[in-house]
């Protein structure tokens, strides 16, 4: 078993290592200098392992910032809606922890990274924990059936509407996604039941599954991705709406963890690169948080690789450099 440090709780405020973006009209320039250096990159590929996903047109791309004082910066296809797929799985890591507490779910599913792809079994066998982390489909499908709720249907609402409440507007389902990934989503069905065979979901196996298809198939835009990155930014208050979601000990938790395996096998490259906690999924969305500054949100369906928007880490690369988020930048670069 992983030894976990506990620290106490230090009374009364702490000082924090954060500030601000820059002017707004900075910001505005920044965005659309990267968005038209980056517009006419054809690399990579859509994703076709989902029916549904391969039919997205490949020249879709849009950014937005979202500063934690609620002003909004977007240039491209901002008003596109596309499942949010493995984006959803630190906001309702957020919710959960929030239900049953950060340290009772750190227990349960653990926050430390895999080192292997997001859908590997290997992962599994190999640790003792089981599930490791909440940003890999084996942590995320447990995450799901720790959702409050004493049926599928109940956890379904219960995430459907936090992560409504993260974006700030109501978020549907795009059946026709949901649909084309119930039919062929045989190996996340399984490794739900090797997760149920260990005692380490909450929850009835296939059902949990089922919600978690769901979660993955909500619709949301690229200024969606960067209200939700904004409120984790701002301690968990969403700038649009001014509600608090999850207490601000709950959002530090969840970026810590968010940092560490947000970008599965390529997480360790892309703080080296960009500096910030961030979230790929498959259907070309990024979000990326700054803690105390604000949320970014990209889209573009081509991929690399391991399943990462091409011209999304181009973007949040740039814009993390000219804006000055690199948390771990002393001085801004030159």
């Amino acid at each position: 078993m992983n030894t976990q440090l506990h620290i106490d709780e230090v009374s009364g405020p702490s000082p924090i290592s954060t500030g601000h973006l820059p002017p707004d009209h900075e910001v505005a320039i920044l965005i659309t200098e990267a968005y038209e250096r980056y517009q006419s990159l054809d690399e990579g590929k859509v994703a076709d392992y989902i029916p549904a996903l391969a039919r997205t047109p490949q020249e879709l791309f849009g950014a937005c910032v979202v500063g934690i004082d609620g002003h909004v910066f977007a240039v491209g296809d901002t008003a596109h809606e596309f499942s949010i797929q493995s984006i959803s799985k630190p906001f309702v890591f957020a919710l959960v922890c929030q239900a049953v507490g950060s340290e009772e779910a750190r227990r349960k599913i653990g926050v430390n990274a895999t080192g292997l792809p997001f859908n590997s079994v290997m992962a599994i066998e190999l640790n003792d924990d089981r599930t490791m982390n909440p940003m890999v489909n084996a942590g995320a499908i447990a995450t799901t059936s720790l959702a409050p709720g004493a049926t599928a249907e109940a956890k379904w609402r219960f995430i459907q509407d936090g992560l409504s409440r993260f974006a700030g507007r109501q978020l549907s389902i795009d059946m026709e996604v949901y649909e084309s990934e119930a039919a062929t989503n045989q190996r996340n069905r399984g490794i739900a039941k090797l997760l149920e065979g260990y005692d380490r979901l909450y929850f009835d196996a296939l059902e949990s599954t089922d919600v978690y298809t769901k979660q993955c198939s909500l619709n949301v835009t690229v200024k969606d991705l960067a209200v939700m990155g904004a409120t984790l930014a701002d301690g968990g208050v969403n700038p649009l709406t001014k509600e608090r979601v999850v207490d601000a000990a709950i959002a530090q938790r969840v970026l810590a963890a968010l940092a560490t395996a947000g970008l599965y096998e390529r997480s360790g490259d892309w703080l080296y690169e960009i500096g910030l906690p961030g979230k790929s999924g498959v259907s070309g969305g990024i979000v990326t948080v700054s803690p105390g500054k604000g949320g970014l949100g990209t889209f573009s369906p081509l991929l690399d690789g391991a399943g990462n928007s091409i011209k999304g880490q181009r973007v949040t690369k740039f814009l993390s450099e000219r804006l000055g988020l690199n948390l771990f930048a002393s001085k801004p670069a030159v």
